[in-house]
This record gives structure tokens, sequence and C-alpha cells, in this order.
């Protein structure tokens, strides 16, 4: 007997060869407006496309162990597949403008690597929006944080929705920080009533509550010099693994750094760096730890 590939697996197969495509280095922008209506042509084709993005996506911790870095136009879907793709050029191409809001919710306002971005809702409420930010009003002061990091500042009443919260405030001042399922709230002045899962939970001036879909935690004090350096053009770390510094920089720095070995990962850093310093600051942290640094095209680099 003859199995014929059901629908869902012929789309997500599709899927798969239009990001091998994008990120093989050879992609136009005609191939992403092609993409854009293929994903148009349905909501299971934007759902395939999403999922077999977020999958890629997922592969990274394999890449920070690779060795070597292998060019994506020599890989097909077998490759990706089996989890082999260790290319730098593929978290280039995800991170670029090429490949944004595919499969994603649309945005009415965002921001590029590195880029922030004030944005006024009238004359009351004011954003001021971080790097790879997205967000969609959703009419008046009431907006939905799709991922990244907003400033919040109103004079009159505001929501926002992050991933299973939803923020009120009014005459107060709050930073919103979204990866993935997980949200950060930070209350700088006035206070912010957070909406979770049937909970109502009051945020008060200088505490600092973070929640996912399963659990919400406990209102925390937290440091604003760390938390707010981004709105001074700075990163501040303090006692923070070499790991999540990466990982943090990565969120400004066009192109990547790839940490290779766990072990310096581990390595608690206190660090402080300007915006500026950042194009360059993989040879400050050679000089800090005595690291190989491996420069590839595209502005990524191995750290070893």
């Amino acid at each position: 007997m003859i199995s014929h590939p059901s629908p869902d697996s012929n789309l997500h197969s599709q899927a798969q060869d239009w990001l091998v495509l994008l990120t093989s280095g050879q992609a136009t922008e005609a191939d992403a407006r092609a993409l854009r209506q293929w994903c148009a042509k349905s909501p299971a084709h934007a759902q395939a496309f999403a999922s077999t993005r977020h999958l890629w996506q997922q592969l990274e911790p394999a890449a920070r162990q690779a060795s070597r870095v292998l060019p994506l136009r020599q890989m097909g879907r077998r490759a990706f597949l089996g989890g082999a793709i260790a290319a730098s050029a593929a978290f280039v191409l995800l991170r670029s403008n090429l490949l944004d809001g595919l499969g994603q919710p649309a945005a009415d306002f965002q921001t590029a690597v590195g880029e922030q971005r004030q944005v006024a809702l009238g004359q009351d409420v004011a954003l001021e929006l971080n790097t790879q930010t997205r967000i969609s009003r959703q009419g008046g002061a009431a907006i939905t944080l799709l991922d990244g990091e907003v400033e919040v500042q109103a004079q009159a009443a505001v929501q926002v929705q992050a991933g299973a919260g939803l923020l009120s405030a009014q005459q107060a001042r709050f930073n919103v920080r979204q990866a993935g399922e997980v949200v950060c709230v930070t209350c700088l002045s006035g206070q912010v009533q957070v909406l979770w899962q049937g909970r109502s939970l009051a945020l008060a001036s200088g505490r600092q509550l973070s929640y996912d879909r399963q659990q919400a935690g406990e209102p925390q004090v937290f440091d604003p010099v760390q938390v707010m350096a981004w709105r001074e053009q700075l990163l501040v770390f303090h006692d923070t693994p070499l790991s999540q510094v990466i990982d943090e920089i990565n969120r400004y720095r066009p192109g990547v750094l790839l940490l290779l070995n766990p072990e310096l990962g581990r390595r608690k850093v206190q660090a402080r760096f300007t915006l500026a310093q950042l194009p360059g600051v993989a040879g400050l942290i050679r000089d800090a730890y005595g690291v190989r640094c491996t420069e590839l095209p595209g502005d990524v680099v191995l750290i070893s």
C-alpha cells in the first residue's frame, strides 16, 4: 500500500525549502516577496513557516558548540531535518529585515537590530522602543508587545498586552521586556496592574515582576541602573555569566557572537559597554579573558 504525504507535511516541506533558500546567502528581495505571497495563501501556510522558523531558531545551542561553520548553500532539507545547521549566515538572516514578520502577527511599530525609536500614542502616552522590538496597536492607548522591550510613559490610561498578561496603568512609567513567552515588567514610578491567568497583581514603584504562561513570580526589587541603562545607550552587567552577556550584546550588535566554550560562558562578568563600542566588543572580550576570536563574513565572530 502506498502512503501519500498529508497536506500539512507538504506545507512544512515547502516551508523548509523556503527557509533554506532564504538563508542560502543568495536570497533576493524578490524571493522575500514571493515567500510573503506564499504565507498569505492561508493561515496554514503562515503557521507552517512560523513553525519551521521556530525550529530553526532552536538549533542555536547546537551552533554554539560547532567547531566550524558550514556554507548553507551546500545543505538541503535533509541537513536541516538532521539538525546539522551550524552556519552563521542563518542567524544573520534570521535577524535581518528580509525575514521580519514572516509567519508572525503584523507590527505597527518595530525596530531593527541596534535601533531605538520613540512613538507617541496621542499626547499623554509615549513609547520608547528598544532594539528588535515589535508592537501592534489595538486602538487608542492599547498596544500588544509582540517581542522585544519598551518603556511606557503614561499620563493617562494605557494598556499593554504582553505574553500571558495584560498590563494597565495610569500616571505611571514602566518597562516591559518580552523574550518568547517570558515577560518582565519593571515599574519605575506610579503603579502597574497586572492581570494574569485571572489574577490581578499590583506592581508598585520600585518593583519588578516576571511571568510566563505557567507561572508568575513575586514582585522583587531591582537595580534601576542595570534595567534602564539602554535608555542611556549603555549595557551594564553585574556578576552576570558571560553567556548571558553575549546573548544581550547580540540583541544590539549586527551579525552575531557565537560562544563555543560552555565553561567560558559560566564565567561571571562585571562590565559596562556603550552601544557605540559593540561593533568592536569581541576584541574587548578577547583582551579581558584571553579568549580566541575567529572573525567570519557577516560580522560573525566565534569565541572559544
